[in-house]
């Protein structure tokens, strides 16, 4: 098994209210959580379906896969690594380490690990 999870897909939304609406109603999503208008959280079985406007999506119009792993720094070095590359390198938010990248593609990812206090 791999040490990476996917457990998120972040979409992009100009209007959280109308996304929310649209899965919730057309899809039975039930909504985990919202933060404000810029954040959602539905439950999607296994992985989290995620929306996002500018202000918290970390690649604002593309679909971002979120992937939890243990090492955040090596995970980053190793997209890096093999011809993809960094958003934004490896940071403490207040609950989770990230790092923002893409792969060779372009494809963007966000790299997670719970912080241990």
């Amino acid at each position: 098994m791999s040490d990476h999870e996917v457990k998120m897909i972040i979409l992009s939304t100009d209007n959280l209210d109308e996304s929310i609406d649209f899965y919730t109603e057309t899809l039975g999503m039930p909504l985990k959580f919202r933060d404000g208008a810029h954040f959602a959280a539905l439950n999607g079985g296994p992985v989290t379906l995620a929306l996002a406007s500018a202000v918290d999506h970390p690649i604002h119009g593309q679909v971002v896969v979120g992937i939890k792993t243990a090492d955040v720094d090596a995970a980053a070095k190793a997209i890096e690594a093999s011809g993809g590359g960094i958003v934004k390198g490896p940071y403490d938010d207040a609950h989770e380490r990230r790092a923002v990248v893409y792969d060779n593609k372009g494809n963007g990812f966000v790299f997670y690990s719970p912080l241990s206090r």
